[in-house]
């Protein structure tokens, strides 16, 4: 630590989604973990969207927050869309933006500047890097380079990457400055108890012989998802128990359309709006998981070796989801299902992670074999290098 004890000052832009915000947050976590071990402290100013996912995280967790104007950018295949009215009205807001985050920058006075991907992290970082000269990080958490983060890479000091499959997709300028973290997970993840998620959710009636199966399609659930699994429930509780996490909103119509079960398929299946702080021991009960392919989803089941199903989100950004979910398929660690996605196809998909414990196995380290569980501390380390501690 410098001799003057003056605390470490971090400044972190990163949202829109909790995919680029949750890994910020355990990046912080664990810096302030750090320090904290060598005597030091930590100063942390969120600067993101006004009333955003990012704006509450920073509440919660008694982290100084200050909003700057933002610039969204609605995508389109077709070049002349993407000069719509929307677009150009919208993008006339990051120079008031660029303007707001140098104020902060310059009150805050940081020592380096994480930026995480989401539309905020472009006002930030052009601030940081061009108008402040202050050293700037990105993360990307995705195979491929977010929008923002593709704006902020030439001029970042470090650009930090989850997957070694990211670095030839890099531009040549770029790679210099890459290094690979992985995707921070949080801690949590890691502590989980399957008898814990057995006691917790009340299920009694799960057949201890039989492999279990999460079913998520994130925090509000997935109506694809949703329906796949029930059109082929009958079939998979033969096989399985399984817990599924439909979304709050999907909870009343899935018991309907589900309660034709016999009664002992029925003890084995456990329906679920929403999975919060019991998620750790829901994942250490889980064989297979049968989910979307967002990168935090993907972090985590990697960083436990968990043999998953994807069903890639076919809206996401930049198609992302079904990028990362090929990446892992191609190398064996996850079955991907993208394009024609029909029932038949998942139960072809799951059938043989159910009955061979070998198969599940294999993929199990496969996929354990891309994870970092330690994505965090790398991230750390290089946030701490381009501040020259």
């Amino acid at each position: 630590m410098n001799s003057d004890h003056r605390p470490f000052r971090l400044l972190v832009t990163g949202g829109g989604t909790g995919g680029h915000t949750y890994p910020a947050l355990t990046a912080v976590r664990t810096l302030q973990a750090r320090l904290a071990a060598q005597g030091g402290r930590l100063e942390v100013l969120w600067v993101g969207e006004a009333d955003s996912l990012e704006s509450r995280v920073a509440a919660a967790e008694g982290i100084g927050f200050e909003s700057v104007a933002v610039g969204k950018i609605r995508r389109s295949k077709n070049p002349i869309k993407m000069v719509s009215p929307a677009n150009i009205a919208d993008m006339s807001r990051v120079p008031l933006g660029v303007l707001q985050a140098r104020k902060a920058i310059n009150r805050f006075g940081p020592d380096v500047v994480l930026a995480t991907g989401g539309y905020v992290a472009v006002p930030v970082g052009v601030a940081a890097t061009r108008l402040c000269r202050v050293p700037l990080v990105v993360h990307e958490q995705t195979v491929r380079l977010g929008l923002a983060n593709r704006t902020l890479a030439a001029a970042a000091t470090r650009v930090a990457v989850s997957s070694p499959s990211t670095l030839p997709l890099l531009p040549e300028s770029v790679r210099a400055a890459a290094v690979v973290t992985g995707n921070p997970v949080r801690p949590e993840v890691f502590t989980g108890q399957a008898q814990k998620a057995l006691d917790a959710l009340g299920l009694q009636g799960f057949d201890p012989r039989l492999p279990t199966v999460y079913v998520t399609g994130g925090a509000q659930g997935s109506q694809q998802v949703n329906t796949l699994v029930r059109d082929v429930l009958p079939w998979l509780v033969e096989h399985a128990n399984v817990i599924h996490q439909c979304g709050r909103d999907n909870v009343e119509e899935l018991r309907r359309q589900t309660g034709h079960l016999p009664a002992w398929g029925a003890a084995r299946y456990h329906l679920t709006g929403y999975v919060g702080a019991e998620l750790p021991d829901v994942l250490a009960l889980a064989d297979v998981v049968i989910s979307r392919s967002g990168a935090g989803t993907i972090a985590e089941l990697t960083a436990l070796g968990k043999p998953a199903v994807f069903v890639p989100l076919a809206t996401s950004a930049g198609n992302e989801q079904a990028h990362n979910a090929r990446h892992l398929a191609d190398n064996g660690a996850a079955v991907a299902l993208i394009d024609d996605v029909s029932a038949q196809r998942l139960q072809d998909a799951v059938a043989p992670l159910l009955t061979d414990p070998a198969q599940r196995a294999a993929m199990a380290e496969r996929a354990r074999a891309h994870g970092r569980p330690d994505a965090a501390e790398r991230l750390v380390d290089v946030l701490l290098a381009a501040a020259g501690r």
